[in-house]
């Protein structure tokens, strides 16, 4: 896999070259994708594959390669202003895009790098890792603001190996960002499981599903998928607001992780012509609650989406488990109406996006009974004790190992309690105040013994992720009193 290091390190060297003129990590991953998917439209036409051009003539690679300097930026902002009015995947891609690379000199550099490769000729492994590694990259700058979408790719890997997708599977993921979460699950089902030809074929057509509300990001997505090898002329992700209806389809998995600002909101112009943002509702008979807050919004979305029996797994930030109100709601209703399993509790500095304190809910839909289906809760701490940072020390997939097999994934009925993994069973949750499910036992150590204090910089952070989580559900309460 050198190979795709080395390419994505060429590409990347060259987006330093373009931030001297203002172009950020985030516009650059843009336009290459642009370039790329005109690039591989372009290859699939020559030998050996010889397919019919999905790039209408003149708008295509090679009417790019023809130009020079301002006849170059002019006929590309050209290209992508048309290529956004197609149907299907080209529209998607080309959708209200714009070049953001204003000198022709700079453009064309770029544009011969993308040519310089044969991108089709690389394995399907190689493509999805070169733009992986692009996606990683600019979630890192922190300036971008991409790490919103980007969910580190251990925990979806562990995530996904607890769940275990399978064949003929349909599976959803209605905040889907970037896509790794549908990647992961594509990526399992094809290591676990000697497909025949019409699995196949169902895993690259029929099994994902994904929604996102961020044009960007979708455009991201999609060629995420694309360049693995997921999808056809109709990509299988649309943008738009997951929240505003029942879409009626069911899926037998959803896994996602929602955006972590607490609100949903809209933004209108008031009399004096300023903008505000309103706090927004989402008023659907299938949710047990009305509510501002997205996360809870988006828990209630997530059992709609699934079929009976089908099995969700969501990260959500810690006011979902000790929210008042709509949150004791759905709670309740949640742990009556479904199998709500397992919850592990994630330490900070894992997401891009800073002072979160989230957590993962394993849960499967179940018919509908007067007896509660959840009958214990399996609860897994890697808070307590755990420190971990973003750039020294990240969270890597081993440190997920212990509670990979304290799920117990072959047969989860068949558990063990252990320091760090605990249950609690139905009775001892509806006795807590709001059927609160934020439960620690373990000692925080550095509370109790001064002289094994965390490092200064660990220390520092974890202040830091404090303040900003207590800011956010100050604003929250701030902007419910305004609304009342």
């Amino acid at each position: 896999m050198q190979k795709a290091s080395a390419i994505v390190q060429r590409l990347w060297n060259y987006c330093n070259v373009l931030r001297d003129d203002g172009v950020s990590y985030g516009d650059y991953v843009e336009q290459l994708t642009y370039l790329l998917f005109l690039k591989m439209a372009d290859e699939q036409t020559k030998p050996p594959f010889n397919k019919p051009s999905t790039i209408p003539e003149g708008l295509d690679w090679q009417s790019l390669l023809e130009k020079d300097g301002d006849a170059l930026e002019v006929h590309y902002r050209h290209i992508l202003e048309t290529l956004g009015k197609e149907r299907g995947m080209l529209g998607i891609i080309f959708r209200k895009s714009q070049n953001r690379i204003q000198d022709p000199a700079k453009l064309k550099r770029l544009i011969m790098l993308t040519n310089d490769e044969t991108w089709v000729g690389l394995d399907i492994d190689v493509k999805g890792e070169i733009y992986e590694g692009l996606l990683q990259k600019n979630a890192e700058d922190i300036k971008s603001g991409a790490g919103q979408y980007f969910t580190p790719r251990p925990l979806i890997k562990a995530m996904v190996d607890v769940i275990r997708p399978e064949p003929k599977m349909t599976i959803c993921d209605p905040a889907c960002g970037t896509g790794g979460f549908l990647l992961a699950s594509h990526d399992y089902i094809s290591n676990h499981y000697q497909l025949d030809k019409e699995q196949k074929k169902f895993l690259k057509f029929n099994t994902f599903t994904g929604k996102d509300i961020v044009d960007n990001v979708v455009r991201l997505c999609v060629m995420n998928l694309f360049l693995h090898g997921i999808g056809g002329e109709k990509g299988p992700i649309e943008v738009g607001d997951s929240l505003i209806s029942d879409p009626g389809d069911r899926f037998d998995m959803a896994l996602t992780n929602p955006p972590f600002g607490k609100k949903s909101s809209i933004t209108i112009t008031n009399s004096e012509g300023k903008a505000d943002k309103e706090s927004r509702t989402y008023e659907r008979p299938d949710f047990w609650a009305t509510t501002s807050n997205k996360q809870l919004n988006f828990l209630q979305h997530v059992k709609t989406l699934l079929k009976i029996n089908g099995k969700a797994a969501i990260v959500v930030p810690d006011n979902v488990l000790f929210e008042g109100g709509a949150g004791e709601t759905v709670r309740r209703k949640l742990l009556h109406e479904c199998d709500v399993h397992t919850l592990l509790r994630l330490p900070t500095g894992v997401f891009y996006a800073q002072g979160v304190k989230a957590n993962v809910l394993f849960f499967d839909r179940k018919p509908a009974s007067e007896k509660p289906w959840t009958e214990k809760l399996w609860i897994y701490d890697l808070r307590t004790n755990v420190h971990f940072t973003l750039k020294e020390n990240p969270l890597r997939y081993e440190n997920l190992q212990d509670f990979i097999s304290c799920y117990n994934p072959e047969n989860r009925h068949e558990r063990k309690e252990t320091e760090r993994f605990r249950a609690y069973t139905y009775d001892e949750l509806m006795q807590r105040d709001k059927a609160s499910l934020d439960i620690f036992w373990l000692k925080d150590e550095s509370l109790e013994d001064a002289e094994n204090l965390p490092d200064p910089d660990v220390l520092a952070r974890e202040i830091a992720d404090n303040l900003e989580a207590a800011l956010e559900q100050f604003s929250s309460i701030s902007n419910d009193l305004e609304g009342e």
